[in-house]
C-alpha cells in the first residue's frame, strides 16, 4: 500500500506535543501591535492546542507528525 501523503500547508501550521496533542500558533500578532499592550503581545506569543473536537479532523492531513 503507497504511503500517505502530508497535507505541507497543514504540516507549517501544526507541530505535535510529547504527549501527542497537535499545538498551533495563535492569531492576533501580526500588524497593529501599538495598541495591545506588553503583557497581551507576550501572551500571544504562547502556543495553543489543538481542540479535540478539531484533532480528530486534522490528525489524517498530517500522518507523520
Amino acid at each position: 500500500m503507497p504511503k500517505m501523503k502530508t497535507k505541507r500547508g497543514a504540516a507549517k501550521r501544526l507541530k505535535r506535543t510529547a504527549s501527542g496533542k497537535l499545538r498551533r500558533a495563535g492569531g492576533w500578532k501580526q500588524h497593529k501591535l501599538e495598541k495591545k499592550n506588553p503583557k497581551r503581545r507576550r501572551h500571544l506569543r504562547a502556543n495553543k492546542l489543538i481542540d479535540i473536537t478539531d484533532e480528530r479532523r486534522l490528525r489524517p492531513l498530517v500522518p507523520y507528525l
